[in-house]
């Protein structure tokens, strides 16, 4: 027998934000309820906002969703991903990595694509449960032209979408816009077109930037709220939407679970102690953040094991590796003894002269097991 229950649920919100580079969407997002951004491109620099250090992989954008969802709507009411577009470059860069391939075109019959999707949606269920926990999630994206042609139409027509997966094969645009509530396009509205003295060259009057909020041929654009068409680039529009939202509420009697983080989740200590200089005061009204974060130390399972507070990492360590390595205090010897182990490099091979295939297929590209295996490690447990 199943319950029934009626009337509007109060959620948090998934939201797209899209437009020509340089219009504000960054600035927009900034505006929403105490928002911290994981800025992929470093577009956030002249805004005073909270912001995560830069992903320089896609295992380290994953984990940052995760750490900000098990922070809650306590510590953040808005996570903002600026921009998604290059964030799903990052993705291109992991799978084919994993599948040892130079492209994404190299995996031949669009199977590229297919792996990139299916990474996507993964990482689009992810951003779900943020929101399931009550924190508004927001994609910013630049936009781009394509010439769009309908089967019940005489021609084809030119026309705004996400500017996702450039190629044909790609299906990320419309994951993307099918797992958002809200998808919002911006862009500089036209109040006239002026032509010259011959009536040969046509020359566009003023213009305002313009929040377009539902389908059109010329964008995508779709809302849930009952937004008007058009509205100036206000979030005094869009406010109301945003206010006092709460994780999803069922009528039944709650149960008291203590909260569980299963073995492919990132304990809550992502942000290590010498990048939490990046974050800033808010520019909301919500209560205050605070300006540093201390990461909780993993002690050492005996004596004999190294202990990564005191052991400081080679800088010649490639970048994605170096940062997922200082995000869980994993000491060069940690990864030497794993790799050693499961026979792919003597332990005193230096992390440096690994092959880079190896360091972004394998021991980036599957973190979560690497890190496992280091965890057991310092528990005493055998690999």
């Amino acid at each position: 027998m199943f319950e029934i229950t009626t009337g509007t649920v109060q959620t948090a919100q998934k939201v797209v934000i899209y437009g020509p580079e340089g219009i504000g969407k960054s600035s927009l997002a900034a505006q929403f309820p105490n928002p911290v951004f994981i800025d992929t491109e470093g577009s956030t620099k002249q805004l005073n906002v909270q912001r995560l250090p830069k992903p320089s992989s896609w295992e380290m954008l994953k984990q940052q969703a995760l750490w900000v969802k098990h922070e809650g709507p306590s510590r953040f009411g808005s996570l903002v991903i600026d921009t998604i577009d290059w964030a799903e470059m990052l993705c291109v860069e992991s799978v084919c990595a994993t599948h040892n391939k130079n492209g994404v075109e190299d995996f031949g019959y669009g199977k590229g694509y297919i792996y990139v999707a299916e990474e996507i949606g993964r990482f689009l269920n992810l951003l779900g449960d943020v929101v399931e926990a009550g924190i508004h999630v927001v994609l910013s994206a630049h936009a781009q032209i394509i010439k769009f042609e309908q089967p019940d139409e005489m021609g084809a027509y030119d026309r705004y979408q996400l500017k996702l997966g450039a190629k044909t094969g790609s299906r990320t645009a419309p994951l993307v816009k099918e797992w958002a509530d809200l998808v919002l396009f911006i862009n500089y509205k036209t109040y006239s077109v002026a032509t010259d003295k011959e009536g040969k060259k046509n020359k566009a009057q003023g213009g305002v930037r313009t929040v377009y909020a539902n389908h059109h041929p010329a964008w995508d654009a779709k809302n849930r709220h009952g937004l008007p068409d058009d509205f100036p680039m206000d979030y005094n529009y869009i406010a109301h939407i945003f206010n006092g939202s709460s994780p999803a509420q069922s009528t039944a009697a709650p149960q008291q679970v203590a909260p569980t983080v299963n073995s492919t989740e990132i304990i809550p200590n992502i942000i290590p102690n010498q990048q939490t200089a990046n974050i800033v005061a808010p520019v909301t009204t919500a209560p205050p953040v605070p300006s540093t974060v201390t990461a909780a130390p993993v002690p050492p399972a005996n004596t004999s094991q190294p202990d990564p507070q005191q052991q400081a990492l080679n800088s010649n360590i490639p970048r994605a590796l170096y940062d997922l390595m200082n995000q869980h205090q994993v000491t060069e010897p940690e990864i030497q003894i794993v790799v050693s182990n499961k026979g792919y490099y003597p332990y005193d091979t230096p992390i440096a002269n690994y092959d880079p295939g190896f360091i972004d297929g394998v021991l980036v590209g599957a973190w979560q097991q690497v890190f496992s295996l280091i965890q057991d490690r310092r528990n005493g447990l055998p690999f």
